[in-house]
């Protein structure tokens, strides 16, 4: 891990490999732990740049700060140059695919591929778990009942090889939580989920000038199957691939399955390239 200053923020990030950068972006609920195992696959082929959001991880989570995907955004185009992240293939999962479709239309030149990866988009989220956290009551009344077991239940129901829900995993994402501070950047961010930004983007990402691929874990429960397919059908000329061994955690669930896809969608496009 290491650590990037970004204006007053600091970001922690995670980084490694040899090759074309690469930068993963993490979704809500986790960090960039999310990315470990599939970044160990690909250290051979590509530099991998993996940080945690704001709010997120081991960065800054400053108390009133704008924590909307745009802003995220932003944040992310500092971390690229204090990070010295070139121009890269970009990966996002989730909430982090929603911050990419942000990036690559506003930045494209920044980017050689974009990868989507159980991402929202359009207005088909935030999914309920999340609408919750907005309720003052009912945020109180989640975080106060979010211990270990009730977390791990809503993580297992999502992953096609329960076998890798463990402890260590299950650590892994109770780790920030764990502190008041952590609590605070987890709920500043899910009040900060707005779909209209996403929105906002989607009539420009038809026109996006590099690669697409599209990835979801078919036992995804929480973001609906449209939501990848409407953006293959207007996407032109965008890969659409599906794993039927991953829910919606796929680089955990099936972390050789989404490296083998990311590298035989990077390596037919240098080859037309």
């Amino acid at each position: 891990m290491r650590i990037a200053d970004v204006g007053a923020l600091r970001i922690a990030y995670r980084t490694g490999g040899r090759g074309e950068s690469a930068l993963f972006l993490h979704g809500i609920t986790t960090y960039s732990f999310l990315w470990r195992d599939v970044v160990s696959l690909l250290e051979g082929d590509l530099t991998f740049f993996a940080p945690d959001l704001m709010g997120c991880g081991d960065s800054s989570k400053p108390a009133g700060a704008d924590y909307s995907l745009t802003a995220q955004a932003d944040t992310i185009l500092g971390f690229m140059d204090a990070a010295g992240v070139g121009k890269a293939h970009l990966v996002g999962h989730d909430i982090g695919g929603g911050i990419a479709q942000i990036l690559s239309v506003r930045e494209p030149e920044r980017f050689r591929t974009l990868t989507l990866v159980n991402t929202v988009a359009y207005d088909y989220w935030p999914v309920q778990p999340i609408v919750t956290m907005r309720v003052p009551l009912l945020r109180h009344l989640a975080m106060a009942t979010l211990d270990h077991g009730v977390l791990r239940m809503l993580v297992s129901r999502t992953f096609h090889d329960k076998e890798k829900v463990s402890e260590e995993l299950m650590g892994h994402f109770m780790r920030p939580l764990r502190s008041e501070e952590g609590r605070q950047g987890f709920l500043a961010l899910a009040r900060a989920l707005d779909n209209s930004q996403l929105m906002s983007v989607s009539g420009q990402l038809p026109r996006l000038p590099m690669p697409v691929l599209i990835i979801r874990g078919t036992k995804d429960i929480y973001l609906k199957p449209i939501i990848s397919e409407r953006l293959h059908r207007e996407i032109k000329g965008s890969r659409y691939e599906c794993l039927s061994t991953a829910g919606h955690y796929s680089p955990l669930d099936d972390p050789r399955g989404v490296a083998a896809l990311i590298l035989d969608f990077i390596g037919a496009t240098a080859a037309i390239a």
